[in-house]
């Protein structure tokens, strides 16, 4: 058997066992034994389960980045995000019961200082760039904002994507659907329809600055500014007869 086709062998076999049962409780001879081969055919390939392990979880992932490379590079970019985000999706969506078992105390306590946590920071930081590179196309088409470096809003993106195969398989089709996904992303989570008044309201509740008068009436504002103890041009803003008032000695 060409040696590709040995090493895909023991990475299925492996994938069997690690979606079916704790990182901790698989040995490398169950895996050996599931694939068909010896246990020292199997290092040939692996250097351990920890590498077998990594191996499994990231195969095609460098033609995932390759293909966020060249994704549709003279479309307009409502057109480059939706299909990035299809491929890393359906990346994701593979290797569900892999990356779930990533999240797993016991992988991560076997991993954690080793070569193959490092090797794993590398795949993702690979991963961010290359959707990077996609929202930068964003950025110089006016589409996406300029204040969040790019590297920032993929990794936002990506985790709303890992969330979306990982985590919400049982939520119902409306909240997995990718434009929902894509949606919140662009768009966030306010409601379209929210007022201005109860958008007003909402930021100074939290503290922020406002843009409250240009949201409400010219009396509430004159109001809001006297309260702040700021010159106000009230006297632009009210009746003829309130100004007049304000005129006497």
């Amino acid at each position: 058997m060409p040696r590709q086709d040995r090493r895909r062998q023991i990475m299925q076999a492996a994938e069997r066992l690690f979606t079916s049962r704790r990182f901790h409780e698989i040995t490398t001879d169950d895996v050996a034994r599931v694939a068909g081969v010896g246990k020292g055919t199997m290092y040939r390939y692996f250097r351990d389960k920890e590498d077998l392990f990594f191996q499994t979880a990231m195969a095609g992932f460098d033609e995932l980045c390759e293909l966020l490379r060249r994704v549709a590079d003279d479309a307009p970019f409502l057109e480059q995000l939706p299909a990035a985000c299809r491929q890393v999706g359906r990346f994701f969506e593979a290797r569900r019961q892999l990356f779930r078992m990533m999240q797993a105390e016991d992988f991560r306590l076997a991993i954690s200082k080793g070569a193959v946590y490092e090797r794993w920071m590398e795949h993702r930081r690979t991963l961010v760039a290359a959707m990077a590179g996609v929202l930068r196309r964003g950025v110089a088409e006016g589409v996406v904002r300029r204040d969040v470096p790019p590297d920032v809003l993929a990794n936002f993106l990506l985790g709303m994507l890992r969330t979306r195969a990982r985590d919400l398989e049982d939520a119902p089709e409306p909240s997995r659907r990718l434009e929902r996904v894509l949606d919140l992303f662009l768009r966030g989570a306010a409601a379209a329809a929210a007022a201005p008044h109860a958008r007003a309201r909402s930021r100074r509740r939290a503290g922020a600055v406002t843009d409250a008068p240009a949201l409400c009436t010219p009396h509430a504002r004159a109001r809001s500014r006297r309260r702040a103890g700021a010159v106000t041009d009230a006297p632009a803003l009210c009746t003829p007869r309130a100004r007049a008032r304000r005129r006497r000695p």
